[in-house]
């Protein structure tokens, strides 16, 4: 779909194919665009974009170049954040002092959120530079948003693996920690597209600030201060979530290998304890003919009485020792 948005006080539509309108458009929007409508912007602009293969390398030189005065720029943007799957796309921006190009096969939601305060503020955003600002601040917004809902999460996460009750270890017979293994997990996936998106961009921002006077004579916006600061400080902040995220790991691991130990150790004890009488009744229930307490009146009783004290005492034993 191409979507092509006007400057401040134009009058062409929002969509349009044709060489004039897209020729006077501030931003044009490629979501999964067709083969012809690559080649009506190439031809409009006079660029290249990169292909989706192209958008895909990880290499520097392939993800920031520029050509025939146009900067063209990659950045890993986070998709579905709030899914079962978050997962990251190529967002290509193709940058001249008159139009931006941007190029994306999914809908990340700083695109959906900047295109409706393009449309509610477009005197706001004047320049194709101001719309690369907006679009850049919109992504950033995004991932602080999604670094606190991880930290949010990884703190319910904290409640069910340290729970305390009456002093001591909560019980967490109730507890699922495949679901926590599950949820620790998915955070630590979120983190890790967050800290992917900021690393893109830090390197946006050093070759978007030297190359764009150099290419085009263009004065840079005050505002790239601002961004790179909310990037480095992010980029800081990712760092931690994602060693939160290893420990939580580490400690609800930790919680399940308590949680078998606990009942490794209960069906040791229970074989302890069980092992007199056995030996005791075993011992009865030989078929030897000169056995004196088989002709014993109170032989059964005796026996079974032997049989409850040979399992009782290794059980106060267990309970001094502090092993119960």
């Amino acid at each position: 779909m191409l979507t092509a948005y006007p400057r401040p006080g134009a009058t062409i539509p929002r969509v349009t194919e044709e060489a004039d309108g897209l020729k006077s458009a501030l931003w044009i929007d490629l979501v999964n665009p067709t083969p012809e409508e690559i080649r009506a912007v190439e031809s409009a602009l006079g660029i290249e974009l990169p292909t989706r293969q192209d958008a895909e390398e990880i290499e520097i030189s392939s993800r920031l170049y520029a050509e025939n005065r146009t900067l063209f720029m990659i950045v890993t943007v986070g998709v579905g954040a709030d899914t079962l799957h978050p997962t990251t796309t190529p967002v290509t921006f193709a940058y001249q002092r008159e139009h931006l190009v941007t190029v994306r096969f999914a809908e990340p939601i700083p695109f959906a959120t900047f295109s409706r305060k393009l449309r509610k503020s477009p005197l706001s955003y004047p320049t194709a530079q101001k719309v690369l600002l907006g679009i850049m601040d919109e992504i950033i917004d995004r991932v602080a948003d999604v670094l606190e809902g991880v930290a949010n999460d990884l703190n319910r996460v904290s409640d069910l693996v340290f729970s305390l009750a009456g002093g001591g270890p909560k019980r967490h017979a109730r507890v699922d920690f495949t679901e926590v293994l599950a949820r620790v997990g998915l955070n630590g996936l979120r983190a890790a597209n967050s800290r992917e998106s900021l690393v893109s961009l830090s390197r946006v921002l050093p070759f978007f600030s030297e190359a764009c006077p150099a290419s085009n004579g263009e004065p840079l916006d005050d505002h790239w201060q601002s961004v790179g600061k909310d990037i480095v400080s992010l980029t800081d902040h990712a760092t931690f979530i994602s060693s939160k995220v290893n420990f939580f790991l580490d400690a609800t691991l930790g919680r399940i290998n308590i949680e078998q130990n606990t009942i490794i150790k209960l069906f040791s004890v229970l074989a302890v304890v069980f092992l007199p009488p056995t030996l005791i009744a075993s011992i009865y229930g030989m078929n030897f003919e000169r056995m004196p307490e088989l002709r014993w009146v109170a032989g059964y009783p005796l026996s079974v009485l032997l049989m409850v004290v040979a399992a009782i005492l290794p059980y106060l034993l267990f309970k001094r020792k502090g092993w119960l």
